[in-house]
């Protein structure tokens, strides 16, 4: 039996992988869009709010579309799931600054308050796991 080119596992890989990546650097982008604070700016000046915020949503969109990934045997429904994920963190991120009428997230991330960084990434990672729980 002879497998064909997509079938081959190496050449899997390496297509999730890159479309993966490419979803990972336009949802980033997505994040840069909504939140106040510009993260690669404030990273490179050392703001560890900001990247444990950055870093929580790196692992918990990677996190979703290794589910993803498992769950789907194709490119198009790991998309889809993967983005459907996606959206639902994004969402998180929206209903945590709601629940904390007392200060803006993002003003308090900006301004290096790494415990509300932290919390922002525990949010992100520990969602992605229910996240991803229930993509099927």
């Amino acid at each position: 039996m002879k497998i064909s080119f997509w079938e081959n596992g190496l050449v899997q890989t390496a297509g999730y992988f890159s479309v993966v990546i490419l979803c990972l650097v336009l949802f980033l982008t997505i994040f840069e869009i909504v939140t106040k604070y510009r993260n690669w700016e404030e990273i490179k000046k050392g703001n560890m709010a900001v990247a444990m915020a950055t870093g929580g949503k790196i692992f918990g969109i990677a996190n979703i579309f290794s589910h993803s990934i498992a769950q789907h045997d194709g490119f198009f429904k790991m998309i889809g799931w993967g983005v459907y994920g996606f959206f639902l963190l994004i969402i998180s991120y929206f209903i945590y600054e709601f629940l904390t009428p007392r200060f803006k997230i993002d003003d308090e991330i900006a301004k290096d308050n790494r415990a509300v960084g932290f919390i922002s990434l525990v949010i992100s990672v520990g969602l992605s796991y229910v996240i991803g729980a229930g993509i099927s």
